[in-house]
């Protein structure tokens, strides 16, 4: 117990898997249906098995769509500077924290796009391409606390999936 309440650690408690999914939708749907049973759901986990890095490349990296990634990049850090500067002001404080959020934006914008321009000049041909990267489990396991397993187990063991049920571990 620290500050007054349980800190349950995947370390301090054994715990075994009770099904296994393939999709992250069907674990969550297991652990509602647990919930909606009345099952102690603080005790229960999903862990995702068999990692693997996707990169999908969204499309080519040119100088105009690195200064755009550059501009939107730096105009939020522009407008929040600008207006907490305008915020100091004590004579007129939401006048001139609007006024110098948009300097802030239009600022932080130029500074950005200068910086994603010159950022891909230098990277010299390599990775001329916008990409977005996720980690995606092969497969989502639920476990949960050895004293409570074999209740988990009959609990999950009425509930109606779309593939035909949990995979059993």
């Amino acid at each position: 117990m620290r500050n007054g309440r349980k800190d349950w650690a995947m370390t301090e408690q054994r715990r075994r898997p009770v099904a296994s999914y393939k999709t992250y939708r069907e674990a969550e749907r297991a652990v509602d249906h647990l919930s909606d049973h009345g099952f102690p759901v603080e005790r229960v986990a999903i862990i995702g098995q068999d990692l693997r890095l996707v990169e999908q490349v969204i499309g080519r990296m040119d100088y105009g769509r690195a200064a755009l990634h550059g501009a939107a990049s730096g105009a939020l850090p522009g407008v929040l500077i600008g207006w907490l500067f305008g915020l100091v002001n004590w004579l007129d404080p939401v006048l001139s924290a609007l006024l110098l959020a948009l300097y802030g934006l239009i600022f932080g914008a130029i500074v950005g796009a200068l910086s994603g321009m010159l950022l891909h000049a230098l990277q010299g041909g390599r990775r001329n391409f916008a990409s977005l990267r996720s980690m995606e489990p092969s497969q989502y396991e639920v476990v949960v606390d050895e004293e409570v397993a074999d209740e988990a187990v009959r609990l999950i063991g009425g509930l109606q999936t779309t593939d035909g049920g949990p995979t059993r571990t």
